[in-house]
């Protein structure tokens, strides 16, 4: 957040908490004319007829909007600040409405396409956000992946979800794997997807193998084995202790090479005399 925005923000706190309630028998012409000040205490009102009142003050801004959307239970009056234009011009109060609870999905859904990236990422996470919009926000994230710089990668992978995390790997960037494999969103199945695909590259592979969270796991090790571009290194560390019938079906797959199976008889070998 700029200098600015923050103290246009601790600006409306103050005025939010300093105002006074709204008097119960205020008339609907008091709202329509109330100042920006007097407007604060206007959208903590729980009236649907007061709200939609406000809607209709041209003193209304975002920062009097962002105050009414940290409310619940706002129903019909969602629906008529994404109809009346004006009001979600703001960059920050589409964000909002997206996340709000209250908001149709199919009003969430039409702005979720305008939203950067990050804010994207924030909605996977915030709680609240239903399923079908965090699912949403995170196809958003995977189909624009491929465009985005290495930056914007390495913090994907660092913050990401499942879903990114599996889009990443895709890509086989060693510096963005490096982060992957420390966050705890990874799934075990996605990295064993990984290591069995053509993108696991001898670096990337060594990689996987050298990460304290990941190399003991016994599947992940039989997909190191399994990879044809898996240094020898590797199976001399691996093997040892793999039961015999482990070691058997290794000898007989297709994908490794002739090097790798000759290192896999000499480890057997050396392991039975």
């Amino acid at each position: 957040m700029s200098h600015k925005s923050t103290i246009e923000a601790t600006t409306a706190l103050n005025y939010e908490n300093s105002v006074p309630p709204l008097n119960q028998a205020v008339g609907l012409q008091e709202v329509l004319t109330a100042g920006k000040d007097r407007l604060f205490a206007v959208v903590r009102d729980s009236r649907e007829e007061v709200l939609m009142a406000a809607l209709r003050n041209p003193s209304l801004d975002s920062q009097h909007l962002l105050t009414l959307l940290k409310r619940q239970g706002l129903g019909s009056v969602i629906t008529a600040i994404y109809t009346g234009k004006r009001l979600i011009e703001d960059y920050s109060v589409k964000f909002a409405l997206v996340a709000h609870p209250d908001t149709p999905s199919h009003i969430a859904q039409t702005l979720l396409p305008l939203l950067y990236i990050f804010d994207l990422l924030k909605l996977c996470q915030i709680p609240g956000v239903s399923a079908d919009i965090r699912l949403a926000a995170e196809r958003k994230i995977v189909q624009q992946i491929p465009t985005q710089p290495l930056g914007n990668k390495l913090t994907l992978a660092r913050r990401g979800t499942a879903g990114i995390l599996d889009a990443l790997l895709r890509e086989g960037v060693q510096n963005v794997l490096e982060i992957c494999l420390d966050n705890p969103h990874l799934k075990e199945g996605s990295l064993h997807q990984f290591l069995a695909s053509s993108h696991a590259t001898a670096e990337a592979v060594s990689t996987v193998a050298r990460n304290s969270c990941w190399k003991s796991r016994p599947n992940i090790r039989l997909a190191i084995l399994k990879n044809p571009r898996t240094p020898l290194i590797w199976y001399t560390i691996f093997l040892p202790g793999l039961p015999g019938t482990t070691v058997r079906d290794l000898l007989l797959s297709p994908r490794l090479t002739p090097a790798q199976k000759e290192m896999v008889r000499q480890v057997r070998a050396n392991s039975y005399t």
